[in-house]
């Protein structure tokens, strides 16, 4: 008989597998202190919370026979997970509980916006019968763009194709075959700018999708557009949205989520004529409430009864002789997949990691699931992706992943490689561990180099030719960015080369720009590597 505890408020219909499951005790203690929790959890072997409770690294502790811990909902900001990790506990969530509710929001915004029903409204409860104010424009034969095709931009456009339209889906997974499969056009951030009439995104607020629309995409913009943003505050610039809608150019705005939560009393989008806000309303439903309940429930039961179980949010226990072999390679791992999803253009459909020297010898899944979320983080966003569901995120994007070894090491003792594959090019990075200097980049492409992987970096191709160096150090130097390390990578004398920058600040945009520009380069990217 397994005991699991509830300590926050949860209905009785999303834990009712619990209650009716033969072999489990439950207990609903809800606004427990932590002492109280310290006091009781000794005797529990789960414990199902929302977001009141707290659960700390004290309260874990405490839990002698605590295998599991599952969050009723999205987030595990309330969960300590290295303590949980360290103690052996699984932690799980429930990321698709609010998928269909998120999108029938967003049709609902999208719907109000095209036909201004809550102005409408408002002047009617007011005593003003106005018809002449409010003609709306129909969905039908209309382009949406959808920016963003995980689970919730998915769902959005099934219906937007019901409704008549066409769907313009971009998202950096996004091929062409699964945009065939799902029935939307491939698209660039560039052609939905440029053609959709209805634009919505659903992307995670990533340093690469922040202001993704701003003043630069509201000048080349189709007049006469409609913006819906049920994902995250930040996505689009807010104030450019309102110099856009003011100028004519953006026909109106919906919005269910600010940069800033709660918006400040004189936020522009509050009393604009054009824009109709709701408070972070995503994810409100009965439904949605029930259905995060029941996934983790469903997924808790599996995990005492030593069933397959998806949805952990933290590492599974790894036996300790191949932890202590793996674990110094993990954050190698990581940031050789963030370093080689940021040279990459173009949806990734493979993902290859090869391990070479003592490597080839070891379990090495649980390094694999560092490197793939290093991939994936820097497009999903760190805050979604993680080691434990990185795996599922890229079969769910249909991301193949591919793992070889080999005894071949090319003088190092272990050698970890990671190339992905787009419709468009194969970009690869090497690294390794070197006594005394920690993790380092081996290679890029087919240039040997030596780099740490850390903080902001230029990665820049050139021709081979007296002079580049020099007119980069003084281009950067000019515009007050200083450069802490160098490498230049080549195989011949005068043939393609890479020069690899550290330097001490994120560059700007101009700044980067005018340095591709330069005589005889041919790209300049720069990556972060956190």
């Amino acid at each position: 008989m397994f005991k699991v505890l509830v300590s926050d408020p949860i209905s009785d219909l999303g834990i009712s597998l619990l209650v009716e499951a033969s072999d489990i005790a439950i207990d609903k203690k809800t606004g427990l202190s932590e002492d109280e929790l310290v006091a009781i959890i000794g005797e529990y072997d789960a414990l199902l919370v929302r977001s009141q409770t707290r659960v700390t690294e004290r309260i874990m502790n405490a839990g002698k026979q605590l295998k599991v811990i599952g969050r009723a909902g999205v987030g595990v900001d309330n969960i300590d997970l290295d303590a949980a990790t360290k103690r052996g506990i699984i932690v799980i969530n429930a990321p698709d509980g609010n998928t269909i509710t998120t999108c029938e929001h967003t049709f609902a915004m999208m719907m109000a916006l095209a036909r201004h029903i809550p102005q409408a409204y408002a002047k009617t409860v007011g005593g003003v019968w106005d018809r002449k104010s409010f003609v709306g424009v129909e969905l039908r034969n209309k382009v949406l763009g959808v920016l963003g095709m995980g689970r919730i931009g998915s769902e959005v456009a099934a219906r937007a194709k019901a409704f008549g339209m066409t769907v313009l889906g971009y998202d950096p997974f996004l091929t062409e075959e699964r945009a065939e499969k799902l029935g939307v056009k491939l698209a660039t951030v560039e052609d939905v700018v440029r053609e959709a009439d209805f634009i919505t995104v659903h992307t995670p607020l990533t340093p690469e999708t922040r202001h993704m629309i701003g003043k630069d995409q509201f000048s080349r913009i189709k007049p006469g557009v409609r913006i819906v943003n049920c994902a995250r505050g930040g996505i689009i610039d807010e104030l450019a949205l309102v110099e856009a809608i003011d100028a004519g150019v953006v026909a109106g705005a919906a919005f269910d989520v600010f940069e800033e939560e709660p918006p400040a009393p004189d936020h522009p989008f509050l009393k604009h004529p054009k824009i109709i806000v709701t408070p972070h309303l995503g994810a409100s439903t009965i439904e949605a409430q029930e259905n995060v309940a029941i996934d983790v429930s469903e997924q808790l039961l599996h995990i005492l009864r030593n069933e397959p179980y998806k949805n952990a949010v933290n590492m599974p226990p790894v036996p300790a002789d191949v932890l202590s072999k793996l674990e110094p390679y993990f954050a190698l791992g990581r940031k050789l997949g963030s370093f080689a999803a940021q040279i990459t253009e173009g949806p990734v459909k493979e993902i290859v990691v090869s391990y070479a020297g003592e490597l080839a010898d070891v379990d090495t899944n649980p390094l694999t699931r560092y490197v793939v979320q290093g991939v994936l983080a820097h497009h999903l966003g760190s805050d979604q992706v993680n080691a434990v569901n990185a795996m599922h995120l890229a079969k769910t994007r249909e991301v193949n992943i591919v793992v070889n070894k080999s005894q071949a090491s090319k003088g190092f003792t272990n050698l970890v490689s990671v190339t992905l594959r787009t419709g468009r090019e194969e970009r690869m990075v090497a690294g390794a561990l070197l006594n005394g200097f920690g993790p380092r980049v081996t290679q890029i492409d087919k240039f040997p180099v030596d780099v740490e992987p850390q903080g902001h970096v230029l990665l820049i191709s050139h021709h081979d030719k007296p002079g580049i160096i020099g007119r980069v150090g003084t281009l950067l130097g000019g515009n007050d960015v200083n450069i802490a390390t160098m490498q230049v990578g080549r195989k011949i004398v005068g043939g393609a080369a890479i020069m690899v920058l550290g330097v001490d600040k994120a560059v700007p945009k101009e700044v980067l720009q005018k340095v591709a520009d330069l005589p005889d380069l041919t790209t300049a990217k720069e990556i972060q590597l956190l």
